[in-house]
C-alpha cells in the first residue's frame, strides 16, 4: 500500500475537519459512516500520528491533523482548477500570481491591467507560503514584503520592486499628538505587512501608546474609525483608504518596507518587465536598483 494519502484520503480529513464530525463529514462525501471512519483509521497508521480526537460530542483535529488539514485544502484547490487552468491555458496564456491580503486589491488589478492579454489568476495567502508555493512550482510569481526577512528556497530570486514607509492615519476626529510622547494614553491600531510588528508596537509603547495590531491593513483603517484613535500602517495602503477628511501623516517609528518580486530562476522576461511598471501603479517609490 503506498504511502501517500489519495485524494479520498484528502477530501476525507478537509471534511472531518470543517465539520467537526466524522458523520457529518460522511454524509457529505456520500459513504458510510463505518467506511469514514475505517479509511481514516487506516491513514491515521499509515502516517503513525493520530490526526482526530474523536468521542460521542464530534471529533477535533490534532495539531498534526490541523497540519494535515491546511495541506490537504492546499492540494484540493489546485486540483479543483486543473482542468479549468488546463482548457484555459489552451485558448491563453495564463499566470498566477500571489500576495498577501492587504496588496491584493491594489497588486492584482495592476497586473491584469499591465499583463497585456494574459489571463491572471489570483491567490492570497501569508508571505513565507506564497514564497514556498513559488518554489515548488504552483505559482509564478509573488509579491511580499519579506522576502529579506526570510531563508528562501533554493530555487527562488526575491527582486526589490518598491519602497514604502510606516504612516500615520488619523481620523477626521482624532486630535494631532505632540510633544515627546504623542500618543499619551491613547490606544493606536497596527498594521504592517513585514516581520517588524513588535518593533513597532515598542516604539509606540514608548510614545505613550497602546498598541493594537489589526489582521489586514483595511480592519486598521475601519478599526480607527470605530474606536476614534488613529493607526500606524504603510503609507501606500493609508493613502488608499483615507478619506478626503483625514490624514495621512509622516510619524516616529520605526519601517522602511520594501516589496519584492519572487520568481523561480531565473526570472522570466515577461515578469522581470512589471518590476519598472508596477510602481507607479501601486503608488509606491521605485525599488533602488542594485
Amino acid at each position: 500500500m503506498s504511502s501517500l494519502p489519495s485524494v479520498e484520503d484528502l477530501r476525507l480529513v478537509e471534511a472531518v475537519g470543517r465539520h467537526g464530525s466524522l458523520g457529518a463529514a460522511a454524509r457529505e462525501l456520500l459513504v458510510s459512516q463505518p467506511a469514514a471512519s475505517t479509511r481514516l483509521a487506516a491513514l491515521e497508521r499509515r502516517i503513525g500520528e493520530r490526526l482526530f480526537d474523536r468521542d460521542t460530542t464530534g471529533a477535533r483535529p490534532t495539531p498534526a491533523g490541523q497540519a494535515f488539514r491546511t495541506e490537504a485544502a492546499h492540494v484540493l484547490t489546485h486540483l479543483a482548477v486543473i482542468v479549468e487552468r488546463t482548457r484555459a491555458a489552451a485558448r491563453a496564456r495564463t499566470l498566477t500570481v500571489g500576495t498577501f491580503g492587504s496588496l491584493a486589491p491594489w497588486l492584482f488589478p495592476a497586473v491584469e491591467a499591465l499583463a497585456d492579454g494574459t489571463l491572471v489568476h489570483q491567490v492570497t495567502e501569508h508571505g513565507d507560503r506564497l514564497v514556498e508555493w513559488v518554489g515548488e512550482g504552483s505559482l509564478d510569481v509573488a509579491f511580499v514584503a519579506i522576502a529579506d526577512q526570510m531563508r528562501l528556497p533554493a530555487t527562488v530570486t526575491a527582486t526589490p520592486v518598491a519602497t514604502d514607509r510606516l504612516a500615520l492615519f488619523s481620523p477626521a476626529t482624532v486630535p494631532a499628538g505632540r510633544g515627546r510622547r504623542p500618543f499619551a494614553g491613547r490606544e493606536v491600531v497596527t498594521y504592517t505587512y513585514d516581520m517588524s510588528v513588535d518593533a513597532l508596537h515598542r516604539r509606540l509603547a514608548e510614545l505613550g501608546a497602546r498598541p493594537r495590531s489589526a489582521a489586514t491593513a483595511e480592519t486598521a483603517v475601519r478599526m480607527a474609525r470605530q474606536l476614534g484613535c488613529a493607526a500606524v500602517l504603510p503609507s501606500g495602503l493609508a493613502t488608499g483608504y483615507a478619506r478626503d477628511e483625514e490624514r495621512v501623516s509622516a510619524v516616529a517609528v520605526p519601517g522602511r518596507l520594501t516589496l519584492f518580486m519572487v520568481t523561480r530562476r531565473p526570472t522570466p522576461p515577461g515578469l522581470a518587465a512589471l518590476v519598472g511598471l508596477l510602481p507607479e501603479r501601486l503608488g509606491l517609490s521605485a525599488a533602488p536598483a542594485g
